[in-house]
Formats: structure tokens, C-alpha cells, sequence
């Protein structure tokens, strides 16, 4: 049944999204839609879409209430390509900045929203550029494949790291080889994990740390969204493998720059274990309605 669809558009660093609220689960869009809105010929554009619908709602909210009750709102993420994501580290900061455009949550100074994703609940606070996200626990995960990618001369190692969704990590030689990889193309991961993976392309600074700040310039192919401006954990899986390969002397305080702008990397100590914090702007562009068929 055809029905017109509210929407709003956001960015975070240039990861752009549409977002729309369904409190009841009762105007879900089906994956061919989904294709549809992101299109960005045939449709508004977009890396993916967010649903803004209550935890109770839905199971995979349900089971983050049981994380933390006051989760009160599941960050419902497709891909572009219609599939369903964990979540996503920039589309956590935009969703915050729609929930409190639309009055449907609110965030004072000092405060902490919690937000129910399948990766588990994600809170988010305020800071000097936008929002903070405690991203939670991270691990090293998926090994070391081998990576090839169009216009990078050999293939690399890359480094396996999940933060809530599966990444693959590449260091590059320089800004050259960096620029001149052709991300169109779906990068080869050489064993191809079951679930696919992000592949960030990452070259240090020259000096790596400055004023006790890393900092690295990442691109990235996301998995069902091709390459995007930005993303989020993607930028805290490449700050992380950095830190991993750079050793025990390396800050835990990181700057990624992207296509889109710059995003903040801390990690520090928790009850539960090592936490990484992604830090970064939340934009909403327009509102609009789409005639859905």
C-alpha cells in the first residue's frame, strides 16, 4: 500500500543518512525500499537509513532493555543496499541529534542518553564538536586477511577488529597510495569472513603523534554502502589498529581525518575492560516526504 514517508536528512562528517520515526513498528520499509531512498539518483541519497522506534517495540530493543532500561529508543540501521547493520558509530550521533530535534528525548549538559542498537546500548553525551559516543568494549577479531583493492600495487595484511560490527584495517605507504586506491570496487578479504566486513584504508602522520594526539587519515569501502565520507567505527577500528601496530609507546588519544572532516578517538579503562569513546558533529541537512510505493 502506498504511503508518504516523513523523513529527515543527516550527516555525521559527511556519513549521510535519512532518518524517520515508527514508535510502534507499524511503518517498517522493506529492503527494496530502503535501496530506493538511498538512492541518489532515484531517490533522496543516502549510506543508509534510520528508524527511530521505541525498544519495547521490537526484539532487538527489548533485549537492550534488559542491558540498560533506560534505553528507551532502538537505533534501527539498514545499509544501503537494504541489509540490516549492528549499528553505526556516525548514525548513533545523527540519531541522537533527530531524537532531540523531534522532542522525542533530551539531553542536558552532563547528561547521558542510552541508545539500544543490535551491537548493545551505545551512550552518548554532549561535547565541544557535537556528541560523544562510549562505543564499549572492543576486540581483535577476524585475524589478519589479505586485502587486495583496485589500485593498490600488492596485496596487504590487514587486521581484524571488531567494535560492534566486523572491520578489516589496511596501512598504506603514503597519502599517494592512499588517494590513488579505487574504492568503487569491493576490496578481495583473503579468507572472506562469513558476515563481510568494513575495510579501512589508513597512512600515519609524519610525526605519528603530536602534543601527545595521534593522528591518521583513513578511507574506507563499507560493507553494503560502498565508500562513504566517514565512518565512525571505522575511524575507531583504524585508530585502534594503529595503536596496535605503533606499540606500547602510542597515545590514546587519536584524530582520523576522512573524506568528510575529523573525528576524535579516546580509549580508556572501564569496570568491564578497555572502552573506546568516537567523538564528532551530528547535522540534520532537511525534512522532506517521500511518496513510498
Amino acid at each position: 500500500m502506498p504511503h508518504d514517508l516523513q523523513f529527515t536528512k543527516g550527516h555525521g562528517t559527511g556519513n549521510d543518512f535519512v532518518l524517520f520515526h515508527d514508535p510502534d513498528d507499524t511503518h517498517d520499509v522493506t529492503p527494496e525500499q530502503v535501496r530506493l531512498i538511498c538512492d541518489r539518483h532515484m531517490g533522496v541519497g543516502a549510506d543508509g537509513v534510520i528508524r527511530a522506534v521505541r525498544s519495547a517495540a521490537v526484539a532487538d530493543g527489548a533485549a537492550s532493555l534488559e542491558e540498560d532500561a533506560a534505553a528507551a529508543w532502538f537505533m534501527d540501521y539498514r545499509n544501503a543496499d537494504g541489509s540490516v547493520a549492528e549499528m553505526c558509530g556516525n548514525g548513533v550521533r545523527v540519531f541522537v541529534q533527530y531524537l532531540l530535534d523531534q522532542g522525542l528525548a533530551s539531553l542536558g549538559p552532563g547528561e547521558t542518553l542510552a541508545i539500544a542498537t543490535r551491537a548493545g546500548v551505545k551512550r552518548v553525551s554532549r561535547s565541544a564538536d557535537g556528541f560523544q559516543t562510549d562505543m564499549g568494549r572492543w576486540s581483535l577479531a577476524g585475524g589478519e586477511p589479505l586485502v587486495r583493492a583496485k589500485q593498490l600495487p600488492v596485496a596487504r595484511p590487514g587486521l581484524g577488529i571488531d567494535v560492534g560490527n566486523p572491520h578489516v584495517v589496511v596501512a598504506v605507504a603514503d597519502d599517494a597510495e592512499l588517494d590513488a586506491v579505487d574504492l568503487a570496487y569491493i576490496p578481495v578479504l583473503d579468507p572472506e569472513p562469513a558476515d563481510g566486513a568494513n575495510v579501512e584504508f589508513v597512512v600515519p602522520a609524519e610525526p605519528l603523534a603530536r602534543d601527545g594526539v595521534g593522528r591518521i587519515r583513513m578511507r574506507v569501502h563499507e560493507r553494503g554502502s560502498g565508500e562513504t565520507l566517514s565512518c565512525g567505527t571505522g575511524a575507531v577500528a583504524a585508530a585502534l589498529a594503529v595503536r596496535h601496530w605503533a606499540g606500547a609507546a602510542a597515545p590514546d588519544d587519536w584524530r582520523v581525518q576522512v573524506p568528510g572532516g575529523v573525528l576524535g578517538v579516546r580509549m580508556f579503562d572501564a569496570d568491564d575492560g578497555e572502552h573506546v569513546m568516537l567523538s564528532g558533529p551530528a547535522v540534520l541537512v532537511y525534512d522532506g516526504v517521500l511518496a513510498l510505493g
